[in-house]
């Protein structure tokens, strides 16, 4: 059974969108790549390599595609080879390597891709996919993060939920002197 892994960079008021400053959020660009530093790839090359597939929302797919098709390196090797299921009713043809449009209802397709999976499913960057997994109890473990800023305005990771989500601190990583990287079991009533 595959476990389902939302992996995002959250700064400390928790805050997720434009990160990179791409989207025009007057307040994007807040995650300073060459801050983060090597530290920060090598945490995200070994989460690449723990990886059994990425799931991503279209705009986070195009984002990533765009960036990761063309470099080169293990780090964008190992994302090319991995294979890329997108939730999207608009994407028909993806290019990037062994990357597929999931058909159908998300909910259905993405506890199909559980059950047929084993290993991590990891979600990066995808805010709307990730809160619509977790308000329907698909995701087992988040992964955050957390650049020391805070932005007081902008998209949370979790911005509405219908019912609490509980969670278990399962490992605190430093990364850097700037990041920690934050490991969350999602906890499931009985």
């Amino acid at each position: 059974m595959g476990k389902i892994v939302v992996s995002v960079n959250v700064t400390l008021d928790g805050v997720v969108q434009d990160p990179s400053g791409d989207e025009g959020f007057k307040q994007g660009g807040w995650f300073d790549f060459e801050r983060a530093g090597e530290e920060w790839a090598k945490t995200e090359y070994a989460e690449a390599l723990g990886a059994e597939a990425l799931l991503l929302g279209r705009r986070s797919y195009e984002w990533f595609a765009g960036r990761w098709a063309t470099r080169t390196g293990e780090w964008a090797d190992r994302l090319r080879s991995l294979p890329k299921y997108v939730v999207s009713s608009t994407l028909v043809d993806p290019d990037w390597n062994n990357s597929t449009v999931l058909k159908g209802e998300t909910l259905d397709e993405v506890s199909k891709l559980k059950r047929e999976l084993d290993g991590e499913i990891v979600v990066y960057a995808s805010g709307q996919l990730a809160s619509t997994l977790m308000e329907h109890d698909l995701v087992d473990e988040l992964r955050l993060m957390v650049y020391p800023v805070v932005l007081g305005a902008g998209e949370r990771l979790f911005g509405e939920i219908s019912d609490t989500k509980s969670t278990r601190l399962v490992d605190t990583q430093a990364v850097g002197d700037a990041l920690v990287l934050l490991t969350y079991e999602v906890v499931r009533n009985a």
